[in-house]
């Protein structure tokens, strides 16, 4: 388990860097997080340190934005299952494609989809602080 606070926005591509660092190989990350928890804006983060000049938003109504490349050639997709009403709902776009590639995967209300996750998912936790900081932790 790692886990890194983020103090102030200004903070959040730091964080993102450290956070990047601690990935090692793995590519399916399930962020979890009540709404405004910073998901989306985090994993904007990310994107952005790894080197996408796309414009990263949240795939809320696409369910899947695909950027990239990134500095090491590789594609990053960004999903959003908020608006899916069952798992099934997922293999109507093919989500194993993505899922089972080479690509990032970053994922934003796994719940949705938790019994189609690979067993190696890497699960992300954003918890607003009562000071506003946001605590991130990966498991």
């Amino acid at each position: 388990m790692k886990e890194f606070t983020i103090h102030h926005l200004d903070e959040i591509r730091e964080v993102a860097r450290r956070f990047l660092d601690a990935m090692d190989d793995r590519t399916v990350f399930a962020f979890r997080g009540t709404m405004g928890a910073g998901k989306t804006t985090f994993i904007k983060a990310l994107c952005e340190e790894l080197g996408v000049q796309d414009v990263i938003n949240s795939p809320t109504f696409a369910i899947v934005n695909e950027y990239g490349p990134t500095d090491d050639g590789r594609l990053i997709y960004h999903f959003d299952f908020y608006r899916i009403n069952k798992p099934e709902e997922a293999y109507d776009f093919g989500y194993e494609d993505y899922i089972y590639s080479d690509a990032l995967c970053f994922i934003e209300w796994p719940e949705k989809i938790e019994e189609l996750l690979p067993p190696d998912t890497v699960n992300v936790y954003l918890e607003e602080q009562p000071d506003g900081s946001r605590r991130v932790v990966m498991e």
